[in-house]
Formats: structure tokens, sequence, C-alpha cells
């Protein structure tokens, strides 16, 4: 691009006036709809994430293109990292589940009352390793004002997933208790906030004592180190042999058996993972029967519009409001900041199960955010 750029202003003086003007214009408005991005040509490892400038999106009828400050993490972008876990039909091969960032352009059409420079985030179906993406305006939410951007990145897949879980898949009641794999994670520690939003009682498992901390402050009633007891027992031990009304299972094989003896009778066992394995051996099945047990699957990635519009919407009226209440009663706990020439860093952090939280990346380092606000009050 810049050798093109040269020639044509290295050559613009044999051009007449107009043509040249011309000729300028074209070559720095294609330049204008560039944008760097994280592609992966070849399945694998995090060194094959490669940064570099493709294509800026333009949005169609009903979408909104969102100038990204910073998307996050999932374990999905692992998934499709390896060439495991590809978009769905007609979506961004581009990784990335979720944005925060500011309103560039909007589509034909668009109803919502999004103005330029609006302050949203977006759930994806791909697209957020990126400068921009283009987005159906039914998956925006504005952002809580007294979040950042980089915290606002932090809210839209995990807490979309986990309201789903709860409200949409378990249809969680008041008293009840949900016992949350992964307690630490992203999704986990939005769940135990949601839990006590929502009037039950959470406990978790976890890792380790300082993730087991961390759960416990957000409001987890019990935690249990899976590496080190039976969580099975310690659900009995706390519910006094009734069991957990719900579990919410991204982890899968290796653990059906403490699951299903940690199941109350009618309870809800809600898989949207398999972390821990596909495959199942023994009596699953006899032993589910006896407790008249559900074991319910979700995804929300493959999902329709609608649907995820139906969530958005809902979760916008139900949960966002509690994130700026006074006092707030929600906050998204994030882990760790990677600038997005780091993707490689940041997804060995998240393989090396090392987070609490998430992990976000900046897209627009904060500094040079500051620095570009600064500039335009001047």
């Amino acid at each position: 691009m810049h050798h093109i750029l040269h020639h044509i202003l290295h050559t613009g003086r044999f051009l007449r006036g107009n043509n040249y003007q011309t000729a300028r214009h074209k070559c720095c408005s294609s330049f204008a709809k560039m944008m760097r991005a994280v592609c992966v040509d070849v399945p694998g490892g995090p060194e094959n994430l490669l940064l570099r400038t493709v294509s800026r999106p333009q949005p169609k009828g009903g979408e909104v293109l969102i100038k990204v400050h910073a998307t996050a993490l999932n374990r999905a972008d692992l998934l499709q990292r390896r060439g495991l876990y590809p978009p769905p039909p007609g979506e961004s091969d581009i990784i990335g589940l979720e944005v925060a960032g500011t309103v560039d352009t909007l589509g034909p059409g668009v109803k919502g009352g999004w103005k330029p420079d609006d302050r949203v985030m977006a759930l994806l179906s791909g697209g957020g390793y990126a400068e921009y993406v283009s987005v159906p305006e039914e998956l925006l939410m504005p952002i809580p004002p007294n979040l950042t951007l980089c915290q606002a990145a932090a809210i839209p897949e995990a807490w979309l997933t986990a309201f789903q879980l709860l409200v949409f898949i378990a249809q969680v009641k008041e008293g009840e208790v949900v016992l949350a794999h992964a307690g630490a994670s992203g999704v986990g520690t939005a769940a135990v906030q949601l839990v006590r939003l929502f009037g039950a009682v959470p406990v978790v498992t976890a890792g380790s004592p300082e993730k087991l901390k961390i759960a416990e402050s957000l409001g987890a009633a019990a935690g249990f180190n899976y590496k080190e007891e039976s969580f099975a027992q310690g659900v009995h031990d706390f519910t006094g042999g009734k069991g957990a009304n719900v579990i919410l299972d991204c982890i899968g094989g290796c653990n059906w058996e403490q699951n299903v003896s940690s199941l109350a009778t009618d309870g809800r066992w809600v898989l949207y993972g398999a972390m821990g394995g596909r495959a199942v051996e023994g009596d699953l099945l006899g032993k589910l029967l006896s407790k008249r047990g559900h074991l319910l699957c979700s995804l929300l990635r493959s999902r329709s519009l609608q649907y995820k519009a139906d969530l958005v919407k809902a979760f916008s009226l139900r949960v966002l409001p509690c994130f700026s209440g006074e006092p707030a009663s929600l906050r998204p706990v994030i882990d760790s900041t990677f600038n997005l020439e780091d993707i490689a860093e940041a997804h060995r952090h998240m393989e090396a199960n090392k987070n609490t939280g998430k992990i976000v990346i900046n897209v627009i380092p904060p500094n040079q955010e500051t620095q570009r606000l600064t500039a335009a009050v001047i």
C-alpha cells in the first residue's frame, strides 16, 4: 500500500490537477478502509496467530460498525485457533466473540437510536480480534457509565453465557443451590454474582485456594478444590445430603460420576463445554434416571440472531442496571490485559489455566486512547 501511495504522489505532477486529486483520493480512501486484525492461516498453536492488515468490514442493513477498543478471550477462541471450532456459516473467520468500543458508522435501516461515538459493547459470532467489527444492532448494549471500555470488554460473552444458562436453560429459582464448575473463570465469576442476584445460593469448584478465595469474595457460599477433595462430598455436606438443584458444567466427561452424585432429585445438570473430555464410560443413564435428573446441553455461538437478540434484551433489562447502581452490585472480574500485538502470549496464559476472571485484549492501548481524547479536546 505504501508503495502505491508513494508511486502516485511522485508521479502526480504528470497528471492534470483533477486526475491527480482523484487518483490520490482513491488510494487514500482505500487505505482508510483497511484495519489490523489477527488471522490464522494454518490451525495450530499460539504462534500461528498473525497480526496483519485486512479489509475493514462494511455494515450491512441493520448493522453497526464498531471501532474496537478492547476484546476478550474465551475458551472457544483456543479451539477455533486449533481448527476445532469453526465460525457459523457466513460469519467472520477472525477469532473473537465480544468487543467494547465506540459506534463508528450506522448501516442502512438501523432503528435503535445509536449515534457515532456512543460507547457500546457487543456479543459476536466472530471478528473481535480486529480494529473494526460490524454487528447487528440487536446485539449491542450500552456500556454502563461507571465502567471503562476495558472492563466492558469482559462482559458480553461471559455474562450473557452465565445469564443464558441460569435463566433461559436452568430457570433457576430463589433459594436453589447452584454448583458452578470453574468458579474463577469468566463465566464462573459472572455466574456466582448472578446466582446471588437471583436469590439463589452459589457454590463452586476451582483448582487452587486463590481461585476459591476470589469466588468466595464474589459471593460463593462454599468452594471445593477439585484437585484435593471430592466436590461431590463437599456438596453433600453443604446441602445436608439434598444435593445441588443446578450444576453449570463446562468440564464434562471426567466429572460425570461426581456430578450425578452431587445432583439433587429432579435437578438440572447444564452442560456447556467439555474441557474434561467428551467420552463417558459407566452407568451414567441409570444413575441419572434414579435422580430423575435433567441433562441440558447449551451453546451460545451457534444460536439464531433472534435468540441472541432476546437474550441481550432480557439481560439489558434485568442485569445491566446492576453494574452501575448505587452501590453497584455486579462487577466484571479481569485477570490481566494484553495488547493486540501480544495475542499469542494471552492465549498461552489461558491455556496454562493461570487466569482468574477474564483476559482482556486492548486493541487501542489505554495510554494512546487518553492521548487521542486529550488531542480531541484541545
